[in-house]
């Protein structure tokens, strides 16, 4: 297989979690491919490479043409600073040619340790507009990732906004693979469920639980929908010539814990549909590109449509996967690249949100597992055959199957197959009697999926088999030479290296079969065995002149060599050899005399509010879903409040995209004393205001905590929920005490989504156009299989946060903290009546005196909350394995 690559192409970026993955996608067309090594990854679980393996893997993916840049995607704490460093110094000097980075700090490391070398800001930055571009831009990065939940009319706007702004920065999406729930970087549900953070690698992925709905203390009935939190895979085939048309710069495959065959299929899969939706973009009128509609964008109506439509714009197209609900639409049509798709990994293919705001498609709540190619549906069972209604794809004995039914999931192999017939017919299925497939649970109309195809695996494993490459990248040559004298030929790569030979023997004039332009192409062009494959010749000869077989194909030989030599070398990254993390650690000074804590109280409602006002508390934070009703509040609050000293600060929604400047206005409208920014917008929008620092921002390290103090002159910042008791004191004994501000009472924010589980399963609509607002008329929780409530809400742009039923409390490990610095704690309440607001505010503030324990508060608030309250995960004294 053989590809050029014209200038403005998006980079192919595939996924490897090892050297067979490398190979896979090397072999099938990647231009770079990322990974991860042993430390500080946002894939702990993926077999990963070494430190070790740098030289020898970049100096392999050189010569083949392709780029290499390691995931550095994690939170770093403190006291890791000094190991990062020593870590990033070995990266830069192995000639790696990015890093995909999500911490702050660490961008500011990398960038005070390397001037040049290149910084790619992760999705786990949450960037989704124009401000954070160019946040990350001054930051010190060269290209942006941005959240997958940007569609292609948002990036086009950030584009545009950049451009207005003179500001040019390549982005990079999402192209396939699975889809996280919630915002990369802004999950926290491992971290309140189990104490893994998805933000250090270790992600529980519990959005593919099942899940109850509760509306009103009402069990929702969904059918056979239990996984209201488990996206469909993302395939953005059929918008490839869209994203190329809106400059996205990268497209990449999701991917680092799969398999070498699925990296394989992918990466081939997407090298070929890109290249062509280049050339489509390239040249629309070129009659020669028709087929691009059928083997690209016709797969709209196969991939990239909903499992389940309420739109009727979107009736009559079949979803991949087909849901109960339309069991009796047409069969899929049997695409050669989406079966293969499909068979690699799948639970469903869909183009996300690409295309838009779907929430009826998006999440269709029937499994959360890889099915693989829908087959259809068991008529009936006849000893061990099972004879179904077949989608007409093809069946082989030895292909494995599974079924789907009220029985439960379970899976076999197939040892013969009758009647394979068209679409519709019957086919009987005979189960191998070896199988683990319990024909007994099997009941008609179960659904049947092929899971598992042997032949079509041998092929793919052989896309990468082996020594010899199979992927060649584009050369030109070009050959001259006059009578007696040596002849030169010159190579030239795609990546602007050189190569030149001259031959050790002159040319000789030719009695017979002089050299042409048609025989040296042909000798130039024998390079099946090499990396490489001639894509132009050009000779310049004077005369009928000779030179033999032999000395061109050492010329040959030798410019291949040289190339190879030549693309090998490492990228030489400028390095400080004496700088040093401390250098940008924020200077101490002496240390003011301590003050008094202090407690800072979150509410959500005008009731809470009033019992905070009461208690005394000072600064009040207020995160209310609609912020129309900020300055009502704002007006109410000066009228009530106790002292000039008690401050109120509002809090606008976690997430902003493009167009939603409005949400932001209506939160400044209040006037309110402050601002709870969240968000590169926020510390953008609300920079000539008071601000704090919210925990969203990932503030783990104190690097990290110099740049937002320096560049934005917060008030303060939230400290990182990551982060445990051990960690919040390093942090705190690195930084000035004033700056910090944590967190030790709240229901946790654990899943922040754009997709709106009101809108997709209590109502028919797909966004908030057309959704009737279940939102505002009914409490929603979310039962887990532990039997735990969790209370779902959402937010003026309609995105849904799912919080912990369960509050948790640092109050254990609160003295410790005092001693360590820290002066200002915050409490967070969720729906608490206004008692249970006063009446936890007084026993905090009891604990900050000293007058009770932080065990004694911990029972004190369990006993009296019908739900209880968690130690949760901030006096945990284990350190995470990505961390130690």
């Amino acid at each position: 297989m053989t590809t050029s690559r014209p200038l403005g192409r998006p980079e192919l970026l595939a996924p490897a979690g090892n050297w067979d993955c490398a190979k896979a996608a090397v072999e099938n067309g990647a231009d770079a491919i990322y990974f991860g090594l042993d430390r500080f990854n946002a894939r702990m679980r993926a077999e990963n490479f070494t430190e070790a393996d740098l030289p020898e893997l970049m100096a392999w993916l050189h010569r083949r043409g392709v780029k290499g840049y390691v995931t550095i995607n994690t939170l770093i704490f403190t006291d890791e600073l000094a190991e990062a460093e020593r870590y990033l110094k070995s990266v830069i000097a192995a000639g790696v040619d990015a890093a995909i980075v999500q911490d702050v700090g660490l961008v500011r490391l990398i960038r005070h340790l390397s001037p040049d070398f290149p910084i790619h800001a992760s999705t786990q930055m949450t960037i989704t507009s124009a401000a954070g571009v160019t946040f990350a831009r001054n930051l010190g990065c060269q290209l942006v990732v941005l959240a997958r939940e940007c569609s292609i009319r948002e990036i086009e706007k950030i584009q545009t906004q950049l451009g207005d702004r003179g500001l040019s920065l390549p982005l990079e999406v999402f192209v396939h693979g699975a889809l996280c729930v919630a915002y990369s970087g802004q999950c926290l549900t491992s971290e309140a469920l189990g104490g893994r953070s998805a933000n250090r690698g270790e992600c529980a992925q519990a959005c593919r639980m099942p899940y109850e709905l509760v509306a009103d203390g009402q069990v929702v009935d969904l059918g056979d929908r239990d996984y209201l939190l488990s996206p469909q895979d993302l395939s953005g085939l059929p918008v490839l010539s869209e994203l190329v048309a809106a400059g996205v710069s990268c497209l990449k495959i999701e991917g680092r814990l799969k398999a070498p065959e699925y990296v394989a299929s992918t990466t081939r899969i997407y090298r070929q549909a890109l290249d062509r939706a280049v050339a489509a973009v390239a040249n629309p009128v070129d009659k020669g590109l028709e087929h691009l509609a059928d083997s690209v964008l016709q797969n709209r109506a196969e991939i990239g449509r909903p499992s389940v439509s309420a739109n009727p714009v979107d009736k009559g197209l079949q979803p991949l996967a087909p849901s109960r609900s339309l069991q009796q639409a047409q069969p899929i049509t049997d695409s050669a690249d989406r079966y293969e798709l499909e068979m690699s990994f799948s639970r469903g293919l869909f183009t996300g949100w690409f295309e838009g705001i779907n929430n009826q498609a998006l999440v269709h709540g029937e499994y959360a597992k890889k099915r693989g190619a829908y087959l259809g549906e068991v008529v009936r069972v006849e000893g061990d055959w099972l004879w179904v209604r077949s989608t007409g794809l093809h069946l082989s004995p030895g292909d494995g199957i599974g079924l789907d039914g009220p029985g439960g999931e379970q899976g076999g192999r197939i040892c013969e197959v009758r009647e394979p017939g068209r679409s519709g017919e019957l086919w009987g299925l005979r189960v191998d009697r070896f199988s683990r497939l319990d024909l007994r649970r099997v009941r008609s109309g179960d659904r049947l999926w092929k899971t598992s195809d042997p032949e079509l695996e041998k092929r793919v494993r052989q896309t990468y088999a082996g020594e010899q490459p199979k992927f060649q990248r584009p050369i030109a040559i070009e050959f001259h030479g006059v009578l007696g004298q040596p002849a030169t030929a010159i190579a030239r790569d795609e990546l602007g290296h050189i190569a030149q030979v001259v031959s050790t023997m002159p040319l000789a004039a030719a009695e017979r079969q002089p050299l042409t332009a048609e025989r040296l192409q042909d000798q130039f062009g024998r390079l099946g065995n090499t990396a490489f494959r001639l894509d132009r010749f050009e000779q310049q000869l004077s005369g009928e002149v000779i030179l033999p077989a032999s000395e061109l194909n050492r010329m040959r030989r030798d410019l291949v060599a040289q190339l190879e030599q030549q693309r090998a070398q490492p990228p030489r990254w400028t390095l400080h050899a004496t700088a040093r993390s401390r250098d940008l650690w924020p200077a101490m000074g002496d240390r003011p005399a301590p003050k008094p804590a202090q407690l800072s109280v979150l509410v959500r409602n005008r009731a809470q509010l009033a019992s905070a006002m009461a208690a005394g508390i000072d600064r009040l934070y207020c995160e209310l879903e609609d912020p129309r009703q900020y300055r009502s509040l704002v007006e109410w609050f000066r009228t009530q409040k106790q002292s000039d000293q008690q401050t109120l600060w509002v809090a606008p929604p976690r997430i902003y995209k493009t167009g939603e400047t409005w949400i932001l206005q209506q939160v400044r409208n209040s006037n309110a004393d402050g601002y709870l920014v969240r968000n590169y917008d926020h510390l953008s929008f609300f920079a000539q205001d008071c601000c704090m620092g919210d925990f969203s921002l990932n503030v783990a390290n104190p690097i990290a905590a110099s740049y937002f103090q320096q560049e934005f002159q917060l008030a303060g910042l939230t400290a990182s929920y990551d982060l445990n008791a051990d960690q919040l004191v390093d942090l705190l004994k690195a930084c000035p005490p004033d700056w910090l501000e944590i967190t030790i009472h709240q229901h946790m924010p654990m899943f922040h989504m754009e997709h709106c589980v009101f809108c997709a399963f209590l109502s028919t609509g797909t966004d908030h156009t057309n959704c009737g607002r279940p939102c505002e008329k009914q409490t929603v929780t979310l039962r887990d299989r532990a039997g735990v409530e969790h209370r779902l809400q959402a937010d003026a742009g309609c995105r849904n946060t799912v919080f912990n039923g369960v509050a948790q409390t640092g109050a254990e490990v609160v003295q410790r903290l005092i001693a360590s610095g820290a002066r200002r704690f915050r409490l967070e309440f969720l729906n608490e009546s206004p008692d249970r607001v006063s009446h936890s505010i007084a026993r905090y503030q009891q604990l900050l005196r000293g007058e009770i324990s932080g065990t004694e508060l911990w029972q004190d608030l369990q006993l009296s909350s019908q739900l209880g309250v968690t130690r949760g995960t901030i006096g945990k004294r284990e350190r995470s394995q990505s961390g130690r």
